[in-house]
Parts: structure tokens; sequence; C-alpha cells
């Protein structure tokens, strides 16, 4: 049997696939069930009047639109924070500009990291010799 501590509460617990025990999942789903009535009620609300009208943390809110369990396609003014530099966004991961410095970046690395070719060692020989004939 597969147990472990919940990381939420520390509790131990016997593994399963949301990877806490049956308590914090029990919560979560409050929570969750808690924020989407909140949103129905309230279609014009931010990330930051959901989390202080509900008091639940807008980690978890944030946790629960990137699982898709929230869709904030219906809700105008609800946006995500980037997980970079907090910035607000509507999709993805990053804003355009933390999207757009990790690409030059990356292209950076890459440039950085191309060795050149190490010179080609010419034989001895004849065929040295055929090749000094060609190049005049």
């Amino acid at each position: 049997m597969n147990v472990d501590n919940c990381p939420r509460c520390g509790r131990l617990y016997v593994k399963n696939i949301m990877e806490i025990c049956q308590p914090c999942i029990k919560e979560l789903e409050h929570q969750y069930e808690t924020c989407v009535e909140y949103l129905r009620k309230n279609r014009g609300t931010n990330i930051q009047e959901l989390s202080d009208a509900t008091e639940i943390s807008i980690k978890e809110i944030t946790r629960f639109i990137r699982e898709g369990r929230i869709s904030i396609a219906n809700a105008p003014n609800m946006m995500l924070p980037c997980e970079v530099c907090g910035t607000l966004i509507r999709d993805g991961h990053m804003c355009e500009s933390c999207r757009n410095r990790l690409r030059r970046d990356l292209s950076n690395a890459a440039k950085e990291n191309v060795t050149p070719e190490p010179p080609q060692k010419t034989s001895g020989g004849a065929y040295r010799a055929v090749d000094k004939l060609r190049d005049n």
C-alpha cells in the first residue's frame, strides 16, 4: 500500500490520483463550488474580487482555471497572473513580454553553443600537390 503525507495538510493518506488526502479533496471541491456559484451571480468580477468575496486564495482560483474547471470565456474581467512576472493575462502561462524574452534568451543561448568546426587537416602527399596546382 502506497502512503504519503498530504502536501496541503501533512496528514498521512493512501496515494491517489489527486495526490492529496480525502479531506483536502473535499475542501477543494467545496472551494471550487463556492467559486463557480459566485461567478454565476457576478459575471463581471475579477480574480481579486473573487478571492476577497470567497476567501479562497488567488493561487487556488488560478489552479481551477488552469485545470479547465473554471472557464473565463464568459467572464470578461477574469484574468490570470503570468507565472513569471505576475502581469494579468487571459490565456496561457506567460505574458507576451516574458514569452518574447524567453525566445530571445533561448536564441542567444543557441548561438553561443554553436561551436566552430575545427579546421580540416590537409593530407600530405600527392593530393596536396594537386590541390596547390588547382588553386593557381
